[in-house]
Order: structure tokens, then C-alpha cells, then sequence
């Protein structure tokens, strides 16, 4: 009886159970777009912080680098063999750790040991600054002005800062180039800025060559300097067979060359040093907690999480996340709040001009409860109708975001200042970089648990407008149905 009813009831009032499901689905949708679209904008916010720092790293430790005239990082200094008047054809390199001052290499173990930690690894960040052409003898002295090199890695320009200098002394022609180098521990690929790359020629280290004379190359650099699989990348007068060429899934890459973490220390005369300890939280729920054990129980650390580097993040991106996390949450509430009212007050007006009808039904024997139950399904199944039809609505307006995909900015802030960025202080291992701009296109995934709220909603704005609707039938007697008629 109750279905029976309930259908029948619902063919006659078609008009007002549509526009108590279309109410119900504007809401809905409106929330579907706000989320998938919030989603979509989380998702490239992750994207540009991945090409930062590497995947599934939620923080890095480091230690900042003194500065200059008290113990930090010298101007670089060449020294040249050329005999006072002789003319030579020369090439030195300068292998500088970038940056940071290193870490004792026992240190990731100290911070692997920490509670909440799931892994942790070290890398070596380093710039090479090679110089070649003829000399007289002399010593080259970086200008004062120039500073650290603003190439490579994070600087977009693919290792091609050149840095202004002079020989002293002496004449020189010559040219400085610059590249980047990461050490990367090749037994735990896992996590670290690598990972922002994919392997797109040749193949990436094996676990066995944690001291072998091989490298990957970032795509850009490989193309800026005709590199290739099978052929030679030299660093400090060692030559490293290229396994690998590597792209950078967004923004720049992490570094020009990665060595093995062993090597990087050799040629940096930096035995057992790390620049960075890259962390990975066991609950990513937890991240705040971990990074208060490290600061606490890892001295002489500075400890940096994916938020702290994504406060560095600015443009139209943030800007477009912020209003979504904000002002579109709040106007989903409002319009859903307002969908649940209009229903219920629209049940409840439905009730009111069916009173002949259920005074009818009580005078025949139904009691209370039933009319409540019959008003209360048929409010249930409107929502439902209004879940189907604002899921599909969602769906179709997520859909169209993403098949525009509107392209956002990020711009990344200045850091690092005069002593050099880092991984999580500058983007990458060790960067220094001015502000860059990348572009990002946005996306609007839908995922199961927005389908699953929206069936939720769905159901609450059913009962809702039961529940209004209900309270004005149970208000109803037989003699409302007379007075009707009357």
C-alpha cells in the first residue's frame, strides 16, 4: 500500500516534485564543482611543490648556511699553472656545495629514528663552476657583484648562469659555465627531488652502483649540451657515463646531473656530508608533530615542511585556491542551506493543500505515523530524484572545467637570500632562484567520496523536507477535511 500510494502520488504532483528535486540538485552540483574544482587546484598546488622538492616528501631538514667572513661560503678562486707571459689553454672546475652547510651524513639515521618518521634520505647538492680558455698566470676572483651563480637548477635557465669574473695577475680569454649536481642515494629512489622527474631515455641507477662513475641528465640540460644516453657528462676531471635522461614533470628540475651520493662526496671532498635530509611522515595527518620531534631532538637543524613552502606561492593559482577554499565553500553552505529550506517549506505548502486528502485518510483509520511515513517517503524520494539530477549536473560541470583546462600561474617567491636557497628554502636541492612563474593547467577530478557526499546531501535534504513536511501532516485532524469541504 505504502508504494502503491507513494507512486501515484508522485505521477499526480510531478510539477512540485520537480521543483523540489531541481532546489535539491542546484545545491548538490554546486558543491560537486566547488570540490572537484578545490581538488583540482590542491592537485596542481602539489604538482608545483613536486617539482620543488621531489614526490611524497613532507619536509626536509637542513642546516643554513653561514655567512660570508664567518665561515661560509668563499667567492670561488682558480688557481692557473701558466708561467708569468705564457700563454695556455686551460680548464679547471670549482666543485662548491650549494647552499647549505652539510650535515654529518649519520644524521639521517638520527632523524630516521624520530617518532612518526616513515623514511629518510640524504642528498648532496652541489655546483660546479668550470672555467676554460687561454691564461696568462693569474688567479680568477668571482666579482663581487655577480655573487653565487643564479643558474641551474630553479633558475630556468638550464645550468647557463655565467658569473662575471677577472684574472689577477695576469690576461685571460675565457668562459664560466655552470651546472648543477645532486648526490642522490640510489638505494632508496623512493623519495627526494628525483622523483619529480620520470626517466625518459636510458634507464635510472641501479641499487648496486651506489659508487659507480654513472649519471642522469634533466632533458633540458641533455639538449642544451648535445648529451645523450651512452656518452659523457665530466665533473671535476671525472667522466660519468649518462645511463639516463630525465624530464621534469613540472617547472624546472631538481638539478643538471644526479650522481650517485658517494661519488657526489668525493668530488666535493665531502666524505660522509649531506646538504639535506629528505623526510617522508608516516601519517601525513601528523606532519606538525614530526617536525616538533626533529627540531627538538635534532640539533642545529632547520626543519621545513610542503606548507611552509607553499606559503612561497603566489599568482593566480593561490589566488583562485584561496577563493575556492573560502568563498566557494561558504557559498555551497549557503545555497545548500537555502536548497534544504525551499524544499522543506515547499513539502510543507504541499501538505497544507492536501489536507482535505489526509483528513480523509485519518477519518478511514490511518493514523498519525502513517501520514508522517507516506509524506516523508515521498519528500525522500524527491531528494533522491534532485540527488541524481545534481550529481549528473556536477559531473557535467567538473567535466567541462577540465576539458577547458584553464591555465593558472604560480609564481614562486624569491628565497634563499645571500646564502643560497635549498630544498624546501628555494625549490630543488640547494636552489637559489630568483621568482619564477610556472603555468598549470587546471583540472577538476571527481572522486567517489564527492559522489558518496552528494548521495548524503541527497538523502539529508530528503529528510529534511520530510521533516517539515511530516510536522505539518501530524498537525492534521479529521475535521480539518470537513472544514475543507465545507
Amino acid at each position: 500500500m505504502f508504494f502503491t500510494y507513494l507512486r501515484r502520488e508522485l505521477r499526480r504532483r510531478r510539477k512540485a516534485a520537480l521543483v523540489v528535486a531541481s532546489g535539491l540538485a542546484l545545491g548538490i552540483a554546486l558543491v560537486i564543482i566547488v570540490t572537484s574544482v578545490s581538488s583540482g587546484m590542491s592537485r596542481a598546488q602539489d604538482k608545483v611543490l613536486q617539482s620543488l622538492y621531489g614526490l611524497g616528501t613532507d619536509m626536509t631538514v637542513t642546516k643554513a648556511a653561514a655567512a660570508r667572513g664567518s665561515g661560509g661560503t668563499e667567492r670561488p678562486r682558480f688557481e692557473f699553472d701558466a708561467e708569468d707571459g705564457e700563454d695556455a689553454t686551460q680548464s679547471t672546475d670549482r666543485v662548491m656545495v650549494q647552499g647549505f652547510q652539510t650535515l654529518a651524513a649519520d644524521t639521517v639515521g638520527k632523524v630516521g629514528e624520530q617518532h612518526g618518521v616513515a623514511d629518510a634520505i640524504g642528498g648532496l647538492s652541489l655546483t660546479v663552476m668550470k672555467v676554460d680558455g687561454q691564461f696568462k698566470r693569474g688567479e680568477f676572483k668571482q666579482d663581487e657583484s655577480s655573487g653565487q651563480s643564479q643558474g641551474g637548477p630553479g633558475g630556468g635557465q638550464g645550468g647557463g648562469g655565467r658569473p662575471q669574473g677577472r684574472v689577477e695577475g695576469g690576461g685571460a680569454s675565457f668562459d664560466v659555465n655552470s651546472f648543477t649536481v645532486y648526490g642522490t642515494d640510489v638505494t632508496r629512489q623512493g623519495l627526494g627531488p628525483l622523483t619529480s622527474s620520470k626517466i625518459t631515455k636510458g634507464r635510472t641507477f641501479k641499487s648496486t652502483e651506489t659508487d659507480a662513475e654513472v649519471a642522469v641528465v634533466d632533458s633540458a640540460y641533455a639538449k642544451e649540451k648535445e648529451l645523450a644516453v651512452g656518452k659523457t657528462v665530466t665533473v671535476s676531471g671525472t667522466g660519468y657515463k649518462i645511463v639516463g635522461v630525465s624530464t621534469a614533470d613540472s617547472g624546472d628540475a631538481a638539478a643538471n646531473v644526479y650522481i650517485p651520493l658517494k661519488q657526489a662526496q668525493t668530488v666535493a671532498g665531502a666524505k660522509d656530508k649531506v646538504t639535506t635530509v629528505y623526510v617522508q611522515a608516516a601519517d601525513s595527518q601528523q606532519i606538525d608533530t614530526v617536525k616538533a620531534a626533529i627540531q627538538k631532538n635534532v640539533s642545529g637543524t632547520t626543519v621545513t615542511t610542503s606548507a611552509d613552502l607553499a606559503d612561497t606561492v603566489s599568482g593566480s593559482l593561490s589566488t583562485a585556491s584561496d577563493l575556492a577554499s573560502s568563498v566557494g565553500k561558504w557559498l555551497s553552505i549557503a545555497v545548500l542551506a537555502a536548497a534544504f529550506l525551499v524544499a522543506g517549506l515547499l513539502t510543507s505548502s504541499a501538505v497544507s493543500r492536501r489536507v482535505r486528502e489526509f483528513g480523509t485518510l485519518k477519518a478511514l483509520g490511518w493514523k498519525s505515523g502513517r501520514v508522517t511515513r507516506q509524506v516523508i517517503g515521498e519528500a525522500l524520494v524527491n531528494g533522491l530524484m534532485g540527488g541524481v539530477l545534481g550529481i549528473a549536473v556536477g559531473l557535467a560541470g567538473a567535466y567541462a572545467v577540465t576539458a577547458v583546462s584553464p591555465t593558472l600561474t604560480a609564481q614562486l617567491g624569491s628565497t634563499g637570500g645571500g646564502t643560497g636557497g635549498g630544498p624546501m628554502g628555494g625549490g630543488g636541492p640547494g636552489r637559489q632562484t630568483a621568482s619564477r612563474t610556472l603555468d598549470i593547467a587546471l583540472t577538476a577530478p571527481v572522486s567517489p567520496t564527492t559522489i558518496l557526499v552528494a548521495v548524503a546531501l541527497a538523502v539529508a535534504g530528503g529528510l529534511v523536507a520530510g521533516a517539515f513536511g511530516g510536522w505539518r501532516a501530524s498537525r492534521l485532524r479529521p475535521a480539518d477535511a470537513l472544514r475543507r469541504v465545507a
